[in-house]
Parts: structure tokens; sequence; C-alpha cells
């Protein structure tokens, strides 16, 4: 039995993604071990969103490398697909891949086993408009009271500080049914919570309605909830101004959808809103958070603020 050994860095997203890997690998016969551990094979999903994620993406990239230099070092996540270039020129790294066609990760892997390259195969794919979203099933076999299903992908914002939308490419969305699928399975492994997750949450469905199909963040929470024995459903990030009235009204009135909700502000100065091309000013990012407290008072808020935007001052 080969194993493999994973190292996940950023966001929730990258640790579902990671999760989904983890999965395939163990459906295919692969024992995963601690990263620290000898094995045949070492997975390093990396993060670009600073350039903390990205220096020390690098550094752990190394590490693998000198973990064991006659084993396999596979980099995928948003550095390859953002600088293949530079993580090919990095010694010892044997397979780049990309935020999409992690399905064949494994056939990936054993081609490049079996043939002991003589250089990097390179599976980084472009994504463009018509990109579908991977529906990769969800880990199953860590923590076994929260999960995290990822039923969106990819960003079209282009918040002037954000590298996302060229990591993670276009918006696309999983199926209705897949949600309803996964979710099950999540409960069937006995997990008591589901978090859904996405890079820009509050767009589900939205590139759908050019192909005639009208759904949104409310029918996929819907769907998870929908499923015998969820027990609790929560969401990840999502902008305030995306935050439908429905959804509002089944937070109110549905116990198992927790009532919390993650709002990142940014910044709390208007210039620099502009300036980092957010889609809402303070006074309309304090409206809608007075209309959500209404609507469900006892509901959690949090937030992100970035500090040090190019332009702002001290004060």
């Amino acid at each position: 039995m080969r194993k493999i050994a994973f190292y996940t860095l950023g966001c929730k997203v990258n640790q579902a993604d990671t999760a989904s890997m983890e999965g395939i690998f163990r459906a295919s016969g692969y024992e995963v071990v601690p990263f620290g551990e000898p094995a045949d094979v070492y997975l390093v999903n990396t993060c670009v969103v600073t350039n903390t994620g990205q220096r020390k993406s690098r550094q752990i990239i190394n590490r693998a490398v000198r973990h064991n230099p006659l084993s396999l070092v596979v980099v995928t996540g948003c550095y390859p697909q953002t600088a293949p270039e530079e993580v090919r020129a990095i010694e010892g790294v044997d397979v780049i891949i990309g935020n999409q066609e992690r399905g064949r990760i494994v056939e990936l892997v054993e081609e490049a086993l079996e043939h002991k390259r003589t250089e990097i195969l390179d599976n980084v794919q472009q994504m463009t408009v018509d990109t579908k979203f991977e529906e990769l099933g969800v880990g199953t076999e860590t923590d076994k009271t929260r999960a995290f299903l990822k039923i969106q992908e990819g960003c079209n914002q282009y918040c002037t500080y954000c590298i996302i939308p060229f990591a993670r490419g276009p918006l696309r969305s999983r199926s209705l049914e897949s949600i309803r699928e996964e979710v099950g399975k999540l409960v069937a492994a006995g997990y008591k919570e589901v978090v859904l997750i996405g890079i820009h949450l509050g767009c589900y469905g939205k590139e759908l309605a050019k192909e005639g199909k009208y759904v949104t963040l409310y029918d996929a929470v819907k769907a998870a909830l929908s499923v015998e024995g969820v027990q609790r459903v929560r969401l990840g990030s999502l902008e305030s101004v995306e935050v439908e009235p429905r959804l509002l009204q089944l937070m109110a009135e549905e116990p198992r959808l927790q009532r919390h909700l993650h709002l990142p502000l940014q910044s709390g100065c208007n210039k620099i809103l502009r300036a980092m091309h957010r889609p809402y000013d303070t006074k309309r990012f304090t409206e809608l958070v007075n209309e959500i407290r209404a609507q469900v008072p006892d509901v959690a808020i949090t937030t992100d603020v970035i500090v040090g935007f190019p332009g702002e001052t001290e004060e």
C-alpha cells in the first residue's frame, strides 16, 4: 500500500479540496499519513491570497522535497494556477495541478510514479466561462462534528487587492442534486454540522441563469436542509449585498440553520472602499446590517477588515 501525506495552506475552501483529494486517494488504496512521516507521495495544496501564503507555500514544497528526495512531490491549488512557471522552477517538484481536474489526481500521480518522470508533469488547466464546477466528493475521514462542503467556486468581483479571480476562475456552482447527495453522505458518516462554503458564496447559481436555471443560495440551503438527519447547517463568508430577504426569513424560522453570518467589511472608509472596488459604501453596509438584525435579532455577525491598503493614512 502506497503512502501519501498532505499539507494544506490557506482557506476553508482549500481544506475542503484537500479532504476531497484524501478521499479519492483512500478509495484508490492509498494510506494517508501525517506530513512529517515517510511517504511515497507528498501533496501540497497551496495558497497565494497573501505574500505570506505564497512564501509559506514555497517553504512547505521545499520541506516536502527534503523529506525524501525519492518521493513524488505534487503541488496543487492557487500557486500553480497563478504562477505555474515559478512552481516548475522549484527543484524537486514532480507534478503540478491547478484548481481544476483534481478528480484525475490519482491517475496523474500514478502516471508520474510509473514513468519516474524525467520532466515535470504539468496539468494546470486554464479556466474559462465554460469551465464547469468540479463536483468532487466530500472527505469524511477527519473531524466528526463539523464538515465543510464546497458548493460554489470562482469569483467575478475583481476587488483590486485580490488575486482570487485569477486563481479560482469564473463563477460556477455545485448542482442541488449533488448538494443533497453529499450532505447525505456527511450525515451518514456521523457529522453534526455541515458548513456550506464557496469562493463567492453569495453568487451561488448566478452563472446558471444563462442556461435558464434560476437558483440562489437560498435554494442551496433548502437542498441541504432537506436531507433527513441533518442537524445543523451553517453558511461560510458572503457579501452583505447578496443576503436575500428570504434567506433571512429561513434563518429566523429554521432552527437548524445557524444564526451566523460572516460579512466582510474590509474598510470603514468610503474612499478606500471605492479604491478596493467593493460593491457598497459604509452607509449601505450599515443599512444592510440593520436590516439583517431587524429580521434575525439574535444573529451573530462577524467580519474581516484590511488595514494598510495603498492610500490609507494612519488616521
